[in-house]
This record gives C-alpha cells, sequence and structure tokens, in this order.
C-alpha cells in the first residue's frame, strides 16, 4: 500500500493527488488561499495572482503550481498579505469600486478579500476611469467600471454556455472586456439569465436587472461569513438556485 502523498501550508499536511495543484489540495482539505479568478470547474487561470504563495521561498500561483511531495506552502506570512494587500489595492484603482451604492456589497469576493486581508484604503491614485455601462439586454446589465479581468464570464460562456459572449480585447492598461456582438452590445447576444456566465461574476459586474438590493445588508453572504470559511462554488450555487 502507497503512502499518501503530502505537502505542507503553514505547518499543516495536506494531501494531494496526481494531477492536482497547491490550490485543489487545500480547497479540498478546508485549507483557504485567496483568490478571485480560480473557480474549481474551469482550468487553471492564474490572471489575478491574489493566490500568490511562497513555495520553499518561492513566489508562485497556488491555483497553477502543481502539487508536489515535500513542498512547504507559506500561505499566511506577513510578507505574503502585504503582497496580497498591494494587488488588491491596484484592483480597487483601476476600476470605479464604490461599495457603499454597489449592488453586490456584503456578496462581492474582492470586497471581502480587502476585508479578509486588512486592505481597509486604496493607497495608490484611482484611475477613475470613465467605463459604459451597457444596459441593452431585457434582463442583465453590465456595468465595464467595475470588471477585474477575471475572465470567469468569458471561460464560463466559452467552455459552459458554448456561446462564446464575452472576450478581453486589447493590451496591458488597454485591456477590456467586450461583447461579442457586432454592435458590442449585450442585447444584440444570445446572452440569457440562465447562463453560467451570468451567474459566476465575483464582483458587480454582470448584474440581473429589477432585482437591485433584494436580500438586505445584513443578510448578504460576507455579511454571515467571512470569506475564508465560505465555499465559493456552492454558495454562488445556492445564490443562483435562490435567484430562480
Amino acid at each position: 500500500m502507497s503512502e499518501n502523498k503530502t505537502f505542507t501550508v503553514d505547518g499543516r499536511n495536506i494531501e494531494f493527488q496526481d494531477g492536482d495543484t497547491i490550490m485543489d489540495a487545500a480547497l479540498r482539505a478546508k485549507v483557504y488561499i485567496p483568490h478571485l479568478c480560480h473557480n474549481p470547474e474551469f482550468e487553471p487561470h492564474g490572471s489575478c495572482r491574489v493566490c500568490i504563495v511562497a513555495v520553499n521561498g518561492r513566489h508562485v500561483a497556488a491555483c497553477t503550481q502543481p502539487a508536489a511531495q515535500g513542498l512547504e506552502v507559506d500561505n499566511a506570512s506577513q510578507a505574503i498579505m502585504d503582497q496580497r494587500r498591494t494587488l488588491l489595492q491596484m484592483l480597487f484603482v483601476e476600476g470605479n469600486h464604490v461599495c457603499p451604492g454597489c449592488e453586490k456589497s456584503g456578496a462581492c469576493q474582492l470586497q471581502a478579500l480587502a476585508y479578509y486581508t486588512g486592505m481597509l484604503a486604496p493607497h495608490f491614485a484611482h484611475f477613475s476611469p470613465q467605463r459604459k455601462v451597457d444596459a441593452s439586454h431585457s434582463e442583465m446589465v453590465i456595468d465595464f467600471n467595475r470588471c477585474i479581468l477575471c475572465e470567469l464570464c468569458v471561460r464560463a460562456s466559452r467552455d459552459l454556455d458554448k456561446k462564446n459572449v464575452f472576450a478581453i480585447g486589447g493590451r496591458g492598461i488597454s485591456s477590456r472586456l467586450v461583447i461579442n456582438s457586432p454592435s458590442g452590445r449585450l442585447g444584440d447576444t444570445d446572452f440569457a439569465a440562465e447562463d453560467k456566465a451570468a451567474q459566476i461574476c465575483p464582483v458587480g459586474a454582470i448584474l440581473p436587472k429589477h432585482r437591485g438590493y433584494d436580500k438586505p445588508i445584513g443578510e448578504r453572504l460576507y455579511d454571515q461569513k467571512t470569506i475564508d470559511v465560505v465555499d465559493d462554488v456552492a454558495v454562488h450555487r445556492k445564490e443562483r438556485d435562490e435567484r430562480g
């Protein structure tokens, strides 16, 4: 009988299987590694870098780094948490994230991670971009000011919905979410409120119409539990089912 394969996260032994990433094995063991672009339903992406950890002294993204026997993973040191705070600070200033006025407040992963890491001020100068809001669709609205380019909607539409409604255009600071229709408007696509891509946005960029603030503040996801004890996939599926 072969021995279990393990590595450590902050001194705790974590079992892993062939093909696992550090993130896969840690989440299975109920060890939380902060993340935004990661979702177990899709191939690892590594775009947000919030899941940065130190592995034997080298900084890597936990969602793409293969698990291996004997790795020593630092997930919670001051240095690692400082880097995560800096990444979150940059995300907040690259868009217009006004949490008190956002429908997603209390159920936003970006906001919840800011609280989790102790990021209570953006630190950097705000870019204050003027991005459009696309309300052309009968059921959904997109506020491009809040998009963090995690590509979850891109992957969901392509891999699960089989529609390819979304894509990322531009490069560097000019990167942006684009709509795959001749007009560039969501209302001119076959996007539907039942699509996986309509349910998966971790911030307040893609929202249903006619249902604003239907769950009171104080009763939302991260009002009830901090993000480190929430199972993201189960929670978002539950929220979708509640919305009908």
